[in-house]
This record gives C-alpha cells, sequence and structure tokens, in this order.
C-alpha cells in the first residue's frame, strides 16, 4: 500500500472510516468496553488495556505494505464506534481480506457494518481493483457467519484445526469471498440494505 492509500478515509452517509493511529486509543478503548467485546472468545477485539499494542500492531502490517486499517467513526454522534482492516493484500494475485472487524454493543445491528463493507468493497473492486475479498471467521462464529452471507458472499470452505485460540481452543476457520463479476449486484444489494436505514 502506498502513503496515499495509508492517508486515505471513505466517508459514506452514516460512518466514516478514518486511517487508524494511535490518536484513537482511548476512544476505541471505550467503544470495546460497550459490551465487553474482548469477551468473546471467537472475536480479534482486544482489551481496553491492550488497546495500544493492538494498533501498534495494525500500523505494523500497514508499514509492510500489507493492509489498511481503519477507525470506524458514526457521522452523527461523532462517536468511535469500533474497526475495521483490509488485510492480506496480494498484489500479484489482486485479492485481499476484510477482516479484523469489531463494533461497540450499541452499533451493532444498525447501518454502520452495511456501509463500512458497502465502503471497504467499493474501495477494494473500484479503486485497487482487485479480483476476489475474502472474508474469514471462526467456524462457532454464527452471527459473523449470518453477516458475511447477508452480504452476497460464497463460502468456499473450511480450513480445519486453522489456528490455536490465546485460550488454547483450536479454530477452524471459514473462508467466505465475492469475486469482481458478482460486485455489481452485490453493490446494488448493499445500497438497497442501507436505503432501509434512512426510512
Amino acid at each position: 500500500m502506498n502513503e496515499e492509500a495509508r492517508e486515505t478515509s471513505l466517508v459514506g452517509e452514516h460512518i466514516v472510516l478514518e486511517p487508524l493511529s494511535l490518536e484513537h486509543q482511548a476512544a476505541l478503548s471505550i467503544a470495546v468496553a460497550d459490551g465487553n467485546l474482548w469477551e468473546l472468545w471467537y472475536t480479534s477485539a482486544p482489551h481496553p488495556d491492550d488497546m495500544k499494542a493492538y494498533i501498534e500492531t495494525a500500523l505494523a502490517t500497514e508499514t509492510r505494505g500489507e493492509a489498511l486499517a481503519f477507525a470506524v467513526r458514526d457521522r452523527y454522534s461523532g462517536e468511535i464506534v469500533g474497526c475495521t482492516r483490509i488485510c492480506n493484500w496480494q498484489q500479484q494475485h489482486r485479492r485481499l481480506e476484510i477482516g479484523y472487524t469489531w463494533y461497540s454493543k450499541s452499533a451493532q445491528r444498525s447501518a454502520v457494518n452495511t456501509e463500512a463493507k458497502l465502503l471497504l468493497l467499493s474501495y477494494a473492486f473500484e479503486t485497487l481493483d482487485v479480483m476476489a475479498v475474502e472474508f474469514r471467521t471462526h467456524v462457532q462464529n454464527q452471527v459473523s457467519r449470518q453477516a458475511i452471507c447477508r452480504l452476497g458472499a460464497n463460502q468456499d470452505g473450511i480450513l480445519r484445526n486453522h489456528q490455536i485460540l490465546k485460550n488454547g481452543t483450536i479454530r477452524d476457520t471459514v473462508v467466505y469471498s465475492i469475486i469482481d463479476s458478482e460486485w455489481p449486484d452485490i453493490k446494488l444489494g448493499l445500497k438497497d440494505k442501507l436505503s432501509a436505514y434512512q426510512e
């Protein structure tokens, strides 16, 4: 990722995806405490005390050209409500992953995730010119799996015994994707879903 990409903000009607920085540490610590998200063992949300290290790790992947990390700001309240990332960008294969996404409990089941995915997918397919966008989640994270399916992504498969989590359990990872030929219809669907929040 070049410097211009790393400074890119993605602006929607409900949210702004701002380039993640250490200046977001305090606000993200408040957001992650809304619902004690770190207690959900199948998520990547950090404990508030670990937020600085979490941000520094994300920024290190940016420096290596592998990711773009964003803080998610609610345009109406002005509050930071979570974060998300474009990651595992393989330029030679024109594919990337959208992940490391979490939102405060009060921002869940709102327009936030729908618009964030619309902004990220639009940027991936229309600016970065990728041919595939991947999503991954824990096989037991039914909320995340349903949300990914609602986007219109297809399940590609399950990586069995994929990771050992901090609590010692073994994670099977479900892999989904959207490809470039599917994007126009999926974009229309996301815009339609988003319009429901405006009525």
